[in-house]
């Protein structure tokens, strides 16, 4: 994987990474060092996933990403895992940047989780996933529909088809990635969509995902098997 050519008159583009429920920026580690060998600048933004409802979580990430989006001068992308992709949508809703570019979600339930509908009654899943986790399910009503308007920018959707969870795969329809089904992963309006043969929680990890990230951010595109 080669980076852009450097050169000191060069406008840099930025990065916003967010991760997943119940994760940290940690996970993003490979795929932060990847993109800023590629050229791109990073935020690797943590966030308190399992406390608080997605449009509080907006608020709580918006001071750092306006400072980082203030110090670059090109355009502003965001790369996403999970319900970091759903987390994206609701704060481009609110705060969309003025040079928004590109978007890229690995694993992100757009059409929302089977598994959170099956799960969301319970105590435990509750308690782990907090507000937020109430927020994964297929039924939508009108206030998380409003959180998530339509598309009306690139978004490339990187999708998994292995699962090392058998328990939480039996609730998912194949092809699926153990959290999300390839199905729900898809939205109206993606510019591209790829399957990628790992499991969700590699999906930030696994080389093929992270160079069809920097494919999409770079051209528009994946990159065609």
């Amino acid at each position: 994987m080669s980076g852009r050519p450097a050169s000191a008159n060069a406008t840099q583009d930025g990065v916003v990474l967010l991760h997943g429920i119940s994760r940290t920026a940690r996970s993003f580690r490979k795929m932060q060092t990847a993109l800023e060998d590629a050229g791109f600048a990073a935020l690797n933004q943590d966030y308190a996933s399992r406390r608080k409802a997605l449009e509080a979580l907006a608020e709580d990430i918006h001071p750092s990403i306006q400072r980082f989006a203030d110090g670059i001068d090109g355009s502003v992308h965001f790369v996403c895992h999970s319900m970091g992709g759903l987390l994206a949508r609701v704060y481009i809703g609110r705060h969309r940047p003025k040079r928004l570019g590109r978007v890229v979600m690995l694993g992100t339930p757009n059409s929302g989780s089977e598994i959170a509908d099956r799960l969301k009654n319970f105590g435990a899943y509750r308690a782990f996933f907090g507000p937020a986790g109430q927020q994964l399910g297929t039924q939508r009503d009108d206030a998380i529909n409003a959180l998530l308007p339509p598309l009306d920018y690139p978004v490339g959707i990187v999708a998994g088809n292995r699962s090392i969870d058998p328990l939480a795969g039996s609730m998912l329809p194949k092809p699926h990635d153990g959290r999300v089904s390839v199905e729900k992963t898809m939205i109206d309006g993606m510019a591209d969509h790829v399957v990628v043969d790992t499991a969700h929680p590699w999906l930030v990890r696994n080389s093929v995902a992270v160079a069809q990230t920097i494919a999409f951010l770079q051209d528009g595109t994946f990159v065609k098997p």
